[in-house]
């Protein structure tokens, strides 16, 4: 398990193999070619349902609402530092 932490302070843990993942690689073509709603299949591929959930309670508002730009910015920025992490 690689575990890491976003700008926002939501701790995370990813399995390993999920960034070798073909299937992963697809939704994320998939994104690239403007298919943005892949962002959720995305972010279920890399965090699961536990750790989805408690993304959202952690971007919650006080509205009870999760903004969808704050949920983007935290899976990219997830997928983003263990990208970095697999080329130094």
């Amino acid at each position: 398990m690689v575990k890491g932490i976003t700008e926002s302070g939501f701790e995370f843990e990813l399995d390993e193999e999920i960034l070798d993942d073909y299937e992963l690689l697809e939704s994320l073509c998939d994104i690239d070619n403007g298919d943005a709603s892949k962002i959720t299949t995305v972010a279920r591929q890399l965090l699961g349902e536990t750790q989805i959930t408690a993304l959202k309670n952690h971007l919650r508002n006080e509205k009870g609402r999760v903004p969808a730009t704050k949920m983007i910015e935290e899976v990219t920025q997830i997928f983003q530092s263990q990208a970095a992490g697999k080329n130094s």
